[in-house]
């Protein structure tokens, strides 16, 4: 080697050594403020992106503390939430209990599945009315925010909630298209009335007048394209009316050093900044793992943790289906086993046909109903013709001669038992997601298990 070049060699070296240990010194200085970040971007996504979808429902569905009650199915360009069923009309709302103190009252003889679930701004099940907890007697409910004091009528029952946020989601169980206009009746049974009103023998609720606008990019979208300063001001500007619980106590402390403190917007250098904007990078990507650390099984199929609606300070679960399938319910309320392989572990895709056969007595184990439903790998609907997004136990399926029953997934309607086709798109991946609503201990304790997903040969005649 020449001596030039020798020279060049050990000037880029000493470069590079340099740029290491100024590097290495910059991460001894600011590794708190790393590890703080994470953890406050961990802790603040659910109440930044349920911020991010009551502004999305704002624009598409009307005004916050109406009740909007969604008439049709989600399609395919449903992008409010992510993983929109297709089992049940919604009828939802986001409530500022500050307007309040609000009565919800719910009427008898719904005579099908029926959940409304309350969720605080940290996306925690503060009560769940339906079915399961009601059978079908209905009731009458004072929903109170922090620090609110009301006097119920002997009628009532109360239901707190521990932030000024709130939001209703309230599902119906819908048998397809035919029956819309009764599940409509049934809509329209439901009240949101501010208590006053109430008392005074007001039973119908004002509405604004209002229409759909250009609803922003969709929440998680929104959430991952946001700049790292402005997500902190955010978090801290909800906090101010969406207090953590005491619980979160040591959290908050953390958040304090980083210098997110409730109502404050945080300032930093241009150092703190860059440390800061690292550490959302990394939560960015623990976050990513935890998706993928939900109960597996042997069989491909994955369970989200129990603890979904009851988060405690279990952070990192609760980012993570808040970015997965914000608005969860508790599991007793609902299971949402989920599969992206085949038997072989194999990704799914819509290029190969597939069957998820159940044998005999070893069906979803639910008091309720059941459903399938295929989704892109964005967690949205898929386009697919006759908008066949899920199977339902309701639905007219046919059964072998021993009692098992066999799900055909493919792109095209199979030659067999067309009441069984699931279908997905030939040129898109996809997973499917499984729901037990009302599931038994079977399911509750993990004794029961999904069948795996068997990728049938080319030349199979179904």
């Amino acid at each position: 080697m020449k001596p030039r070049q020798n020279a060049r060699l050990r000037q880029a070296l000493l470069a590079l050594l340099l740029t290491v240990l100024l590097l290495g010194a910059w991460l001894y200085r600011h590794a708190e403020t790393v590890v703080l970040a994470a953890q406050a971007y961990v802790f603040g996504t659910p109440l930044v992106m349920m911020s991010l979808t009551r502004e999305a429902s704002l624009h598409r569905l009307g005004p916050e503390n109406q009740l909007q009650r969604v008439r049709q199915f989600p399609q395919a360009s449903f992008r409010d939430v992510v993983r929109p069923n297709v089992d049940t009309l919604y009828t939802t709302a986001f409530i500022d209990l500050a307007q309040g103190p609000w009565v919800f009252h719910m009427p008898a003889g719904h005579q099908r599945y029926t959940l409304m679930a309350f969720l605080d701004g940290w996306t925690d099940v503060f009560a769940a009315l339906g079915t399961r907890t009601q059978a079908d007697a209905g009731g009458t409910y004072l929903l109170l925010g922090p620090g609110q004091q009301a006097s119920p009528t002997q009628d009532m029952t109360v239901l707190r909630a521990g932030t000024r946020m709130a939001w209703l989601i309230g599902r119906i169980q819908t048998h397809g298209p035919q029956d819309l206009a009764n599940v409509h009746a049934l809509q329209d049974g439901l009240q949101l009335i501010p208590l006053h009103d109430w008392q005074t023998g007001v039973r119908q609720a004002k509405t604004t007048p209002w229409q759909p606008t250009p609803a922003p990019s969709p929440p998680l979208a929104r959430l991952l394209d946001m700049p790292t300063p402005l997500f902190f001001e955010q978090l801290a500007q909800l906090m101010q009316n969406n207090p953590p619980r005491p619980e979160d106590a040591p959290m908050l402390r953390k958040l304090a050093r980083l210098g997110v403190q409730p109502g404050q917007t945080p300032v930093w250098g241009w150092s703190e900044g860059l440390a800061v904007r690292l550490g959302r990078q990394i939560a960015d990507f623990r976050l990513e793992q935890e998706l993928r650390r939900s109960r597996a099984a042997p069989n491909g199929w994955q369970t989200p943790p129990d603890v979904l609606g009851r988060y405690g300070t279990g952070y990192n679960i609760r980012a993570a289906v808040a970015r997965m399938g914000l608005g969860a319910n508790a599991p007793e309320d609902a299971m949402y086993p989920q599969a992206r392989v085949d038997a072989q572990g194999q990704a799914l895709h819509g290029r190969h046909r597939y069957r998820l056969r159940f044998a005999p007595d070893a069906l979803p184990p639910v008091k309720a109903f059941w459903s399938i439903t295929a989704y892109g790998l964005d967690d949205y609907l898929l386009e697919v013709p006759g908008a066949r997004h899920a199977i339902r136990s309701s639905d007219p399926l046919v059964f072998n001669a021993d009692g098992s029953l066999d799900l055909l997934i493919q792109s095209e309607p199979p030659s067999t038992t067309p009441a069984n086709w699931l279908a997905v798109r030939t040129d898109q991946a996809f997973l499917l997601n499984a729901r037990l609503y009302w599931p038994t201990p079977p399911a509750l304790q993990g004794t029961w298990q999904m069948p795996s997903i068997e990728r049938l040969p080319a030349d199979d005649p179904r």
